[in-house]
């Protein structure tokens, strides 16, 4: 009895303590104020169990070698911002005061200006992406830089593949980055060593192992998708290197639709300066010489004159840069807001800036997915919809697949493209891209495929929306309880 009672007593010791350290711990990290709270509480309920969690999960814990290396290379980049802010000079005559303010943000916080000069090209299909992307390596001739969070074989991706094969067959430098886990059935496909062995070459971003997960969070990941070819052309948008037909048939959400925007100007430059830090942060390979800023002084100067700021944003040094530009761009919204996402689990920042522009009179549009590939962020971003629809938001849910573009267009003059979901994973623990563009003309094309999203949706009705089943409340308010989380 004696001993039974001693081991209760150093059980309960053992769990008193552990509550108190990590809890203290939770408090000395300073995370957002919900997600903190979250994790006492699961620390409090299952002490062994979510002390684990959060050593794995819990802080944004990128390694000591990644970190070093950022910090070592963050002066040669911000003089280079600098001095791109220097050559390349934007006039914002053209810009409403709103978009100038918007416009500050990334400047201020990341050193990144506005570069006018650029030609913006929407494509909205996977075999057009894909056979451009395809098209424009068979034409280069210096190098070719990919980044992706997926490549998947089969189909015409596999097609990419060789087109980078002919390219470094006839001299071309052809660097792929790819992301440890979303790419890693690719990574241990044929492909990669036939990739290597003709002489393109192939860096892992974030690698994952059992022991890394010890000293790195091994769920922070590389979301990018870039490609930039010969500082001449280059693409950003939702779209993974995969062909639909051969991707997550068995998900039951049907073929994923995506968008992507080919750009040629000086913004290519800049999305290959975020490729180029990328690879040296990971590999600790240094490419040398950053895009030369006199040429986005001469790019500038023709036109059309597309006004763009190429946004990156993650849990290093780029910091929350992205959920600060969508609260901006949100809160200077004077007339209409409309907005694509695949995963809508917003934190409480976010869904005050879209109540409050609804209440305040702006037509507030999100087009969403009918179905997800994830049940949990399905009921998450359900159970948001009561106090949206209640403001005045329009919600549609898109039937024709997962439609997984991030867009957002802004009184039809701003508009945010690139690869940020409106969940918090996107604003705090993913690296991502977004093109910030101030131009009417690419607003008016970026809304008519939000047009074409609609026509292939259903509106949710607010009345029929309130009579739903109770357990289907329950379901997506318990689910709700998770959102700092994931």
């Amino acid at each position: 009895m004696d001993n039974l009672f001693s081991w209760t007593s150093l059980i309960l010791i053992v769990h008193a303590l552990i509550i108190l350290g990590v809890t203290v711990r939770v408090i000395m990290m300073r995370l957002v104020v919900g997600t903190a709270l979250a994790w006492i509480i699961l620390i409090f309920f299952l002490p062994f169990a979510g002390a684990v969690m959060y050593l794995v999960l819990g802080e944004k814990r990128l390694g000591r070698r990644r970190t070093q290396r950022a910090a070592s290379l963050w002066g040669r980049y911000s003089r280079w911002l600098r001095e791109v802010s220097q050559q390349a000079p934007t006039d914002r005559s053209g810009l409403s005061p709103e978009a100038v303010a918007v416009s500050r943000l990334p400047q201020g916080a990341l050193g990144i200006p506005v570069l006018s000069g650029n030609r913006l090209q929407i494509m909205d299909a996977a075999e057009p992406i894909l056979r451009a992307i395809i098209a424009d390596i068979d034409r280069a001739r210096h190098f070719c830089h990919l980044e992706f969070y997926i490549w998947n074989a089969g189909g015409t991706a596999d097609e990419v593949c060789e087109a980078l094969i002919r390219a470094a067959t006839r001299g071309v430098t052809c660097r792929v980055l790819l992301d440890a886990m979303g790419s890693s059935r690719f990574l241990k496909s044929r492909w990669i060593q036939r990739l290597k062995d003709n002489g393109v070459e192939i860096a892992v971003a974030l690698s994952v192992s059992p022991v890394r997960m010890i000293f790195v969070r091994f769920d922070l990941r590389l979301h990018r998708k870039i490609v930039v070819i010969d500082d001449e052309i280059a693409y950003t948008g939702s779209f993974n290197l995969v062909d639909p037909r051969f991707f997550k048939q068995d998900a039951g959400v049907g073929q994923w639709v995506d968008a992507m925007a080919r750009i040629e100007g000086p913004a290519v430059l800049t999305l290959n300066a975020v490729f180029m830090w990328d690879w040296e942060v990971e590999t600790g390979r240094d490419l040398k010489a950053l895009p030369d800023p006199a040429k986005m002084a001469i790019d500038a100067k023709q036109g059309p004159a597309a006004c763009v700021q190429v946004v990156p944003s993650g849990p290093g040094r780029e910091g929350d840069s992205v959920h600060q530009l969508l609260l901006m761009s949100i809160y200077a919204a004077r007339e209409e807001l409309s907005m694509t996402t695949p995963y809508f689990v917003p934190d409480e920042a976010i869904t005050s800036a879209l109540l409050s522009a609804a209440r305040r009179g702006i037509a507030v549009t999100l087009i969403l997915p009918a179905k997800n590939d994830s049940r949990l962020v399905h009921y998450t971003c359900r159970s948001h919809f009561d106090e949206l629809l209640d403001a005045g938001v329009r919600i549609f849910g898109f039937n024709g697949g997962l439609l997984h573009t991030k867009s957002a267009v802004i009184d039809g003059e701003i508009s945010l493209f690139g690869t940020v979901n409106l969940d918090v994973r996107s604003f705090w623990l993913d690296f991502e891209v977004t093109l910030c563009v101030y131009d009417p003309q690419f607003a008016e094309r970026l809304l008519a495929l939000q047009h074409k999203y609609i026509e292939d949706s259903v509106a949710v009705d607010p009345a029929a929306w309130r009579r739903r089943p109770a357990t289907e409340r329950f379901s997506e308010n318990l689910a709700r309880l998770s959102s700092p989380l994931l």
